[in-house]
């Protein structure tokens, strides 16, 4: 795909997913959770279908898991990571859709391949970062997609334990209620595991590139 259309897709996607989210509040979502969690198969479908349009409306993904947990409580863990995983899918398949050959594509394709797929997209995923860039960029340089799911499923469990357990401890899904729910040394200690996990792939690269750039000895 040339450089331009893949712009123009690009920029297009971006312009109607920044309506959506305009148009189309978080609360909503939140709303109709609240309402269907005294129906617990109803509540379950209407999950996944929100998975599925979210990544169209911009909402965060912490939004399913914490309706999940107000409506299971812990028990409604493994629905919440499902549902984490399929609303992966949609921008993980606008990235292949767009992939191309330049140097942030180069770079990444690198680094997934000293990485792994699996260990790469773990890591991504514990960064505190937009959950959908993550989605798209791992399209984009082509991580496989049965590492891509696995990785997905195991960097995005944490979230979900996190989701899970705000949403069974509010009285009412508003936004106002849910604000500054998570803890800042949570996610310090996400980024930690992250930074981890990539720090002997990156050193590894880093190595060679320098003993690639020695001058010869002989």
């Amino acid at each position: 795909m040339q450089r331009r259309t893949r712009l123009g897709i690009g920029g297009l996607t971006l312009l109607g997913v920044c309506l959506m989210a305009w148009f189309v509040s978080p609360a909503v979502a939140l709303a109709r959770f609240e309402a269907l969690a005294s129906r617990p198969l109803l509540f379950g479908a209407v999950v996944l279908a929100v998975a599925i349009v979210r990544p169209v409306c911009a909402w965060p993904t912490l939004l399913l898991s914490i309706g999940v947990g107000y409506a299971y409580g812990l028990a409604g863990l493994p629905l919440a990571l499902t549902a984490l995983v399929i609303t992966s899918l949609p921008p993980y398949w606008f990235g292949a859709s767009t992939t191309g050959d330049g140097r942030l594509t180069t770079a990444g394709q690198t680094l997934g391949a000293e990485t792994g797929g699996v260990r790469g997209m773990t890591a991504a995923r514990l960064f505190p970062l937009p959950s959908d860039a993550v989605s798209v960029a791992a399209g984009a340089v082509g991580v496989r997609l049965r590492p891509y799911l696995a990785g997905t499923a195991l960097g995005e469990l944490p979230w979900a334990i996190l989701g899970v357990i705000v949403g069974r401890s509010v009285d009412h899904l508003t936004t106002g209620e849910l604000s500054g729910a998570v803890d800042p040394w949570l996610l310090a200690g996400m980024t930690a595991v992250a930074v981890l996990l990539l720090a002997g792939p990156c050193y590894r690269l880093l190595s060679t590139e320098q003993s690639m750039e020695l001058p010869s000895t002989e």
